[in-house]
């Protein structure tokens, strides 16, 4: 029995991708883990919104204590003043 030509080449070219199979996966899914990589570090996770918040609640409790503070020394320099 003789096998078709073309059938051929498809069982060589199958059983060759086969020996190749991790290095045809890598290259198949490599674009997809970039592309969720990349999604990683566009999004920001709950715990990091939730981290930034609270760190730009604190520098703005500081700026707030700076403000008062020069306003009560200001404050305390016109009733020196007067």
């Amino acid at each position: 029995m003789t096998l078709h030509p073309a059938l051929r080449a498809m069982m060589l070219l199958g059983a060759a991708s086969l020996a190749g199979c991790s290095t045809a996966k890598t290259v198949v899914t490599a674009p997809f883990k970039a592309v969720g990589q990349g999604v990683d570090w566009a999004t920001t996770s709950q715990e990091e919104a939730d981290r930034n918040r609270g760190r730009e609640m604190r520098k703005q409790e500081e700026r707030d204590r700076k403000e008062r503070k020069r306003a009560e020394k200001e404050a305390r320099r016109h009733q020196r003043d007067d």
